[in-house]
């Protein structure tokens, strides 16, 4: 929301420019976590989502303490571990694949 109010004023700490960071930041947030939560391309959409989380902890919040970092560094590993599992077998991956090898075995 709001964003082109925010897209001038938005840090730009990897010099892609401040309206290109917002942007790859929002798509982040919004659709990779929307794929992450029905279980589409999960491991693919958890990359962008830990990108933007190491920038955030490692380059943005480099010289905050560690309070400011603790909450984006659990986030971080709650996704590096999704990364590394997979959607699991509720995932529409899943779901996807198992009709597709009934379908295939036809």
């Amino acid at each position: 929301m709001h964003f082109g109010e925010r897209a001038a004023t938005f840090a730009d700490p990897i010099g892609l420019g401040s309206v290109a960071s917002l942007a790859l930041v929002v798509g982040a947030e919004v659709f990779c976590a929307a794929l992450v939560i029905v279980g589409l391309g999960t491991r693919l959409a958890t990359i962008p989502i830990l990108i933007f989380l190491s920038v955030a902890v490692f380059i943005q919040h480099a010289a905050d303490p560690f309070e400011k970092k603790e909450l984006p560094l659990l986030y971080m590993v709650s996704f590096l571990a999704l990364l590394i599992t997979g959607g699991g077998r509720y995932a529409l991956d899943a779901a996807i694949s198992r009709v597709m090898g009934r379908w295939w075995k036809r």
